[in-house]
């Protein structure tokens, strides 16, 4: 895996942990998978790649709080979470991927990852996210809706998508966005404030 691109984007970039954490996560992915069917991702260092390619787009060093919803199997935000030390909270409500999830935070001893088995739109935490990513989970309008209690006017949506991203922007009103585009992937950096 070629991972070059991190080290002008991240100062203390530490290839060997990274790859340490990678080997965990795939280790445990393949326990769980076999009896819980986690994900059918079957490249999963494709995956990686495509979790943290976002990093060369955007600078997460202002984000103290990173939301990801709809966690599953982890991707994007356990990659990024391996790479930033900023407070992650990852909703899943699925108690098996919620399990999943917790297991990768203990054996990879991360201290500043909260998993949530919840909706977002249960959240009881009073959290405020700088930063609220989402992979594919569902579209942009019913996705800000249900983040509106964990979202401010300063919040960026950070949503990992494909063509469709498009279609679903055009509904939208008083909304700033930029994308991004990597082969089939389209990351759309969305903020609430008027563009001006």
């Amino acid at each position: 895996m070629n991972l070059d691109f991190l080290y002008p984007i991240l100062e203390n970039f530490n290839q060997k942990d990274f790859e340490e954490k990678i080997k965990i996560y795939q280790k445990n992915l393949i326990k769980f998978n076999k009896v819980h069917n986690l994900t059918q991702i079957q490249n999963i260092e494709e995956n990686i790649i495509d979790s943290i390619k976002i990093l060369h787009f955007f600078d997460f060093t202002k984000a103290k709080n990173i939301v990801d919803i709809g966690s599953g199997a982890g991707f994007p935000a356990i990659f990024l979470a391996f790479l930033l030390k900023s407070n992650f909270y990852l909703f899943e409500p699925n108690p098996k991927k919620a399990a999943f999830l917790r297991t990768i935070k203990i054996e990879c001893d991360l201290s500043y990852l909260n998993i949530c088995k919840e909706k977002a739109q249960e959240n009881k935490n009073n959290i405020k996210a700088d930063v609220i990513t989402s992979r594919a989970l569902m579209d942009v309008k019913p996705l800000m809706q249900i983040c509106k209690d964990l979202s401010s006017k300063k919040t960026i949506f950070i949503l990992w998508k494909g063509s469709e991203i498009y279609k679903e922007l055009k509904d939208l009103e008083n909304k700033k966005f930029k994308i991004f585009e990597n082969g089939f992937r389209r990351y759309c950096i969305l903020s609430s404030q008027k563009a001006t």
